[in-house]
């Protein structure tokens, strides 16, 4: 008997143990170890700051849907990895032995490094359920009193979509409530060019994004660094293509939501030979560390360089397609594992997203998603509003079923028009 841990319960996290589930022999343990009792469907977090959804329509009770599929979960946070001891320890100071370890952690949301950044400060952000319920009810307030918006992500972000998503969100719900007329947006981010995405913009991006904001009259401030925020005011500098500061800005608000950049949870941070400098876990091309044979990685925590130089720093992002295939490459290189046998499955690192734009939206597709890619296709439509509510729904049923179908493959690409990606 082999013991599979998994540590981190999100859209990963909670697909691994799935897939591991139905790969591993059944005599092997899997357990579970997250932070938070419950699985949140991270996409649909901009929603939530708008009260579009609520905190329970897009979480579920991790151990409950895990438990029924033979899965142990543990409710308590790592403090520490010790890979070199193929040991866990847990925040109560328990330890838990591992024969092999997936860590599918997600990030550490990076606000320290804007002063005045996030919600212990004077910005809301949508990269955690219960960031974006607080942002809901700061919303609640916000359209009682409006105001000016800055929305956006700050230097070394690399998520770029729900930031759009949710700058055109805001303007969807502003409009329905006869109030757009009385709200400035400004879009601040640190892409070289609107459309960027961290990905070196996919298709006509930067065409297509830029009417779109022109068209909802939202102006845009790009290779921004946010210095700091203050309470009602952000400071941003502007950069030239040369790194050259080329103006200053001071950015008054009512509302501002802005994205941080990501790095690794504390738990990994600095352990020699695991993470970079970043502290993401570094991988070979079957999602297993070089240095300790026995620890896979999937999902945000995992270290891909960006795609380019850019004046200011951004990060490459990792979309939910990405991560499924990363998912069930390191589920069947476990088993070859256990059977004795050498890895040989890889990853397709290929970037599909479905971004709301409140009544309408984008998808994009890029194969590979470093360029010069063999697919480059983006596209906009209302078609891609619908597309991701009913994707909502189908990836929730899939947590609570504990099903492992290919869902990017079999519904995203099916209402692209797409057959398969190869």
């Amino acid at each position: 008997m082999a013991h599979i841990v998994i540590l981190g319960a999100g859209v990963g996290g909670m697909t691994m143990a799935y897939e591991m589930r139905e790969s591993a022999r059944k005599e092997d343990k899997i357990t579970v170890i997250s932070n938070v009792p419950y699985f949140q469907f991270t996409p649909s977090n901009p929603w939530v700051a708008v009260n579009w959804r609520t905190r329970e329509d897009i979480t579920l009770p991790a151990g409950t849907y895990l438990n029924k599929k033979g899965i142990d979960f543990i409710p308590v946070g790592a403090a520490r990895v010790h890979p070199e001891r193929n040991q866990i320890e847990l925040t109560d100071g328990r330890n838990v032995d591992y024969d092999y370890l997936v860590i599918a952690t997600g990030p550490k949301l990076a606000f320290d490094e804007v002063p005045g950044l996030g919600p212990e400060g004077f910005t809301h952000s949508v990269c955690q359920v219960e960031h974006a319920a607080s942002a809901g009810r700061a919303w609640d307030g916000f359209v009682q009193a409006p105001g000016p918006i800055v929305v956006g992500a700050v230097q070394g972000a690399s998520c770029y979509g729900p930031a759009y998503e949710f700058a055109f969100i805001m303007d969807t719900d502003l409009r329905k409530r006869k109030l757009r007329d009385k709200v400035p947006m400004t879009f601040v981010t640190a892409e070289p060019y609107i459309g960027h995405l961290g990905l070196g913009g996919v298709g006509d991006s930067k065409g297509l994004m830029e009417s779109a904001l022109r068209d909802r009259h939202i102006k845009w401030i790009c290779n921004a660094k946010v210095t700091k925020v203050e309470a009602g005011k952000m400071f941003v500098a502007e950069h030239n293509e040369k790194g050259e500061v080329i103006k200053e800005h001071e950015l008054p608000f009512a509302y501002s939501m802005m994205l941080p950049a990501f790095k690794g949870i504390d738990a990994v941070f600095g352990v020699e030979g695991l993470t970079n400098p970043r502290g993401f876990i570094t991988v070979d091309p079957y999602q297993r560390n070089a240095t300790f044979k026995n620890v896979f990685s999937v999902g945000v925590c995992v270290a891909i360089p960006p795609v380019e130089a850019t004046p200011i720093p951004v990060g490459t992002p990792k979309t939910g397609y990405m991560i499924e295939s990363m998912v069930t490459a390191t589920a069947h290189n476990i088993r070859a594992l256990l059977d004795g046998k050498e890895p040989e499955e890889k990853a397709t690192w290929n970037a599909i997203c479905l971004a709301d734009f409140g009544d309408t939206g984008a998808a994009f597709v890029a194969l590979p998603q470093i360029p010069p890619r063999n697919v480059n296709w983006f596209k906009q439509g209302k078609w891609v509003h619908l597309a991701k509510i009913a994707f909502e729904k189908y990836f929730m049923n899939k947590m609570k079923k504990g099903t492992t179908e290919p869902l990017y493959e079999k519904y995203v690409l099916g209402m692209m028009g797409i057959k398969k990606l190869k």
